[in-house]
């Protein structure tokens, strides 16, 4: 198959499982765009994104899109005035609409020997309404009826804008005549930044309750005032209170500090004279402790240490054969007996 990349580059005639892999890679979704090519292409793609942009295109495109209705209007040969005066202001409404209209007259009996009155009627027509209307097809013979069709200047989006636009000056038009009338109140100048913003229901009503509205605005801002009034007076009331008790306090202080300084350098010599008083005549003086006889202490004669065991002396070792040394015999020896 012929392998697309998600960008849309050309990866080139690949492999089936060669494509799987890279769509397993690269998380995409390996989706067949042309089955019919030679060999068939294949795209690497965001399958459930890619379905969700078309819904969303599809959306979008019906929205805009416009219908165009094909309005009927019959004529008889033989119609009166004030009948194709209605018939001809039903097309234009129509055609303005962005609609077409096709316009259809009927023969009866011997009328079908003169058609050239029949076009003379559906030219007639077509230059009344060329304002908002082109002829698209020629009048025609179609059985015992002559056939023209119409279709508007302008197409149904921009006969939809031009209405509403036309609905928006009307608008404005009858709103500028009531207040030159006086009807309505005129609207606020919002271009400008100093223009009044308000969001009160107020300027809504009659003069007789805005008037009521704004005595009542005016008692509750008062009240809001000598509220406010009243609480600044108790919060002063509170201050001068609390200067006045601190004051109080501070005149206390230096009061009483002067008077206790004296009473102080009074009581400090009163010290030494009752040192002074003879409180040791009073109480007879103790008898002084005789000195302690210090206690004789036994000596004991230190005993002569016993003198040492002389240690006996070793026993002689019986003699015996010698031992020979490994590896050696008691003849190899001289001076052995045997």
């Amino acid at each position: 198959m012929r392998l697309v990349g998600p960008a849309g580059e050309q990866v080139g005639v690949v492999r089936i499982e060669d494509a799987l892999r890279l769509a397993a890679e690269s998380d995409l979704d390996l989706v067949e765009v042309a089955p019919q090519a030679k060999p068939p292409v294949c795209k690497l793609m965001d399958f459930g994104k890619y379905k969700y942009e078309a819904a969303v295109k599809a959306r979008e495109a019906r929205k805009n899109q416009t219908n165009t209705v094909l309005k009927e209007i019959r004529f008889r040969l033989k119609i009166d005035t004030h009948d194709y005066e209605t018939k001809r202001g039903h097309a234009m409404r129509f055609l303005a609409a962005g609609d077409k209209v096709k316009a259809m007259i009927q023969f009866r009996g011997r009328e079908q020997q003169r058609p050239e009155m029949g076009m003379k009627l559906l030219n007639k027509f077509a230059a009344d309404v060329a304002e908002v209307g082109v002829v698209e097809s020629t009048p025609r013979i179609d059985g015992r009826n002559m056939v023209m069709v119409i279709g508007p200047v302008k197409n149904k989006a921009e006969a939809k804008a031009e209405a509403r636009r036309a609905t928006q000056r009307a608008d404005a038009k009858a709103a500028n005549e009531a207040v030159r009338n006086g009807e309505a109140p005129p609207r606020v100048d919002t271009s400008s930044a100093k223009a009044p913003l308000t969001q009160s229901l107020a300027d809504l009503l009659p003069d007789g309750l805005r008037l009521g509205s704004s005595a009542a605005e005016a008692d509750k801002a008062r009240a809001e005032q000598e509220q406010a009034e009243k609480e600044q007076a108790a919060k002063r009331a509170r201050a001068a209170a609390a200067e006045k008790a601190a004051t109080e306090a501070r005149r206390v202080a230096a009061a009483s500090r002067p008077a206790a300084a004296p009473a102080a350098e009074t009581a400090a010599p009163a010290k030494p004279a009752e040192a002074a008083k003879p409180v040791e005549a009073a109480r007879p003086a103790a008898a002084p402790k005789p000195a302690a006889v210090p206690k004789p202490t036994a000596v004991k004669p230190a005993a002569p240490k016993p003198a040492a065991r002389p240690k006996p002396a070793a026993a002689p070792k019986p003699a015996g054969k010698p031992s020979s040394p490994r590896g050696t015999t008691g003849q190899n020896k001289p001076g052995t007996a045997e």
